[in-house]
């Protein structure tokens, strides 16, 4: 018995791992015949694991989708990276989830054997999460399936978007996919009313049902166009600053989706956003070089006082 146990274990690892087996790879790595094969399936099949056969010969079995969720086998290294994805979306920016995370990883950590608990246990013991100021928005669970069902199905969307000041629009759009970058979603999307690729943060999207019709898809859009300057073009604040250092130099200290275009060897122009004035200013003064900025009035201000706060430090 305990033989014949652990054989279905071994082959619903097996199913798990790719999507097509041939009965002959199953037969061979089980190291049994081909009718014991047949009566192992069918056991799986018996304890609610929908497995698909097809005749023929060069059919096989494929693990699918059925109506309930059957237990799951993880190897050592896919369990820690469970239990470690279940704590940061505990504290993540998907709003809804977080109690539904929390239980979920109480579950698993509760039969995970003692080594692995270990190493979960110290990766979250010695990594502190940077504070990222401003609090971030969360997007509803809902909202961020809704998108992704419509770039899968490709279905057009319509929705009311809040612009960076504060103003309403409705957009109709193509979605092509989402992107999260630090701890914001984005939207990737051919925008019909403009007839251009643009990107939509998802925090300051309202989908409006039903969804539009379906769209024939594009050609991908510009490589580039999500991973640089989209968090500083959807920021309320956003400044362009002339910094007195190379290109490459600036752009190693920034992360992606800041976006650096060198002017000279010595000079590079940085485009920099914030949520707030301050937040603008000290994003500038981290890049710990010269720099020259023209405005906005609130960025200069910022500066200011800055400034003004950083003599009195000194004052004697």
């Amino acid at each position: 018995m305990l033989e014949a146990s652990a054989r279905l274990l071994r082959l619903l690892s097996l199913l798990q791992t790719r999507p097509d087996w041939t009965g002959a790879q199953l037969a061979e790595r089980l190291a049994v015949s081909p009718r014991t094969l047949r009566y192992d399936i069918g056991k799986l099949r018996d304890l609610g694991y929908p497995v698909h056969a097809a005749p023929g010969v060069h059919g096989g079995y494929r693990l699918g989708a059925g109506t309930s969720l059957p237990p799951l086998l993880l190897d050592d290294d896919e369990a820690v990276a469970v239990a470690i994805g279940l704590r940061t979306a505990a504290a993540g920016t998907v709003a809804g989830i977080e109690e539904t995370s929390v239980r979920a990883l109480a579950k698993l950590e509760q039969v995970l054997p003692a080594r692995l608990r270990e190493r979960v246990n110290a990766l979250h013991e010695y990594t502190t999460p940077l504070p990222t100021g401003a609090p971030t928005p969360s997007v509803p669970a809902e909202v961020l399936t809704a998108i992704a069902a419509a770039c899968r199905d490709r279905h057009r969307l319509r929705f009311d978007y809040r612009t960076h000041d504060g103003a309403g629009l409705v957009r109709d759009v193509e979605p092509y996919r989402l992107v999260s970058m630090g701890r914001r979603w984005y939207l990737l999307a051919w925008d019909v009313g403009r007839d251009g690729w643009r990107t939509f943060r998802a925090d300051r999207m309202a989908l409006r049902v039903p969804h539009g019709p379906r769209f024939a898809p594009r050609e991908d859009p510009p490589a580039d166009l999500v991973p640089r300057g989209v968090d500083t073009a959807l920021s309320r604040y956003r400044a362009e600053v002339t910094v007195h250092a190379p290109a490459e130099t600036i752009a190693a200290r920034v992360p992606p989706a800041i976006l650096v275009e060198p002017l000279d060897e010595h000079t590079c122009l940085v485009h920099a956003g914030g949520d707030t004035p301050l937040q603008l200013a000290l994003h500038i003064l981290m890049l710990d070089a010269g720099f020259h900025v023209t405005g906005p009035p609130e960025l200069l201000s910022a500066l200011a006082t800055l400034s003004t706060r950083a003599a009195d430090a000194f004052a004697p």
